[in-house]
């Protein structure tokens, strides 16, 4: 908003003190840098420069191993203090204001605003004024997981899963720094209470951790952040979303709007994608309401696929016995397309055998159409 229209008069109020945060790395894909630079190219080429990449999986079930670059689209790691420093840099060099360490409990502190983004997160306390209004609706997800660092640095994205006597349990992990990787490990209810989570503090709950991912880990601690009471911070995640994302000149983005699974790691993207949809708005129209009524249609509709991968990729986690006892490819290939709306009603067997089928086809029909063009373009005489 600042960069486009230098004369806005823009604060940011952050809740947190300057270099805090909570989540270790966060990670996306090359979308992001190419929707970040049409809004904002030095802070795209600035969290380009400092983040950690990888092109390929790694996929250990049992002591089997599998590595791939079949799904290898490359992919992007960065700490989220880092890239909060970044974002904070480039916006006070433009002229924004940010005062840290400043709650607001609602709208009516901030009385004199034309605009009230609420970028305040999934608990958002400007949104839960106005909750039926929005048409908040929460979907409480059944698996247990924990968002942990390590330094142990992974070169690809890494996904584990160990078998224990009361269940799976498993975790995907990927660099962020040079130093630093995040592992986010889950687990479903029955085997959380199993091994003794509900009850065990942090130190004993990463102590069993570090010797489930013993392979995984090389050696390397696991890194949390515990409850003042000394609990380990498992969660169950929250799949939310809202009728409507504004209510008069109060607007929803990122996390206070909607949610999607952390397994897709896709809620860096669409945070960042709905500020630079939301500028858009506001200034290819003057007026705000018809502005907010854009934002929020074209937004909705922008993300409808996203939130339905989400969806998708949190149901296969949630059912992983189902896939769990297949041949290392079968699993790794169906690991991969667990954003199918068609692989949940489709026998794993065959769900894999078409999709092998459907591959051979695809590969046959470039090659045809290779040849095509060689000839189209290669076989006439001068």
């Amino acid at each position: 908003m600042k960069r486009v229209d230098p004369s806005h008069d823009i604060t940011v109020y952050e809740r947190n003190p300057a270099g805090w945060t909570y989540g270790w790395g966060v990670t996306y894909v090359d979308e992001l840098l190419n929707n970040l630079h049409n809004a904002d190219p030095e802070s795209a080429r600035a969290i380009n420069e400092n983040s950690f990449r990888w092109d390929s999986w790694v996929v250990h079930v049992h002591d089997r191993m599998t590595v791939t670059e079949e799904h290898g689209d490359e992919g992007f790691g960065i700490g989220r203090r880092q890239l909060l420093g970044i974002l904070a840099e480039r916006a006070g060099s433009l002229g924004v204001r940010i005062e840290f360490e400043r709650e607001i409990a609602g709208e009516d502190e901030l009385a004199d605003a034309d605009l009230v983004v609420a970028g305040d997160g999934v608990n958002s306390v400007l949104r839960e004024r106005h909750t039926d209004h929005f048409g908040t609706e929460v979907t409480v997800g059944r698996n247990a997981y924990i968002w942990l660092g390590t330094t142990k640095v992974f070169d690809a994205f890494t996904f584990a899963f160990v078998d224990t006597p009361h269940g799976w349990i498993w975790c995907y992990g990927y660099g962020y720094s040079k130093e630093h990787s995040t592992c986010v490990i889950e687990c479903s209810p029955e085997t959380w209470q199993g091994l003794g989570f509900h009850q065990a503090n942090e130190a004993d709950s990463l102590a069993l951790l570090e010797k489930l991912f013993a392979d995984m880990l090389d050696g390397h601690p696991l890194i949390g952040r515990a409850h003042a009471d000394g609990r380990a911070h498992w969660l169950n995640f929250r799949t939310l979303t809202n009728r409507t994302w504004y209510r008069g000149n109060l607007v929803l983005l990122g996390d206070a709007a909607h949610t999607t699974h952390y397994s897709i790691g896709a809620g860096t993207d669409l945070a960042l994608g709905d500020a630079a949809f939301l500028a858009s708005a506001l200034h290819e129209d003057t007026h705000l309401q018809p502005a907010l009524a854009r934002y929020e249609r074209e937004r909705k509709s922008s993300i409808v696929a996203t939130q339905r991968a989400a969806r998708y990729s949190a149901q296969w986690y949630e059912n992983l016995p189902r896939y769990i006892g297949l041949p290392p490819a079968q699993m790794f290939t169906l690991l991969g397309r667990r954003h199918s709306p068609l692989l949940p009603h489709i026998p794993p067997r065959l769900y894999y055998r078409i999709s092998q089928v459907a591959g051979q086809f695809e590969s046959l029909r470039s090659r045809l159409g290779s040849k095509a063009a060689r000839d189209t373009h290669g076989g006439a005489p001068g």
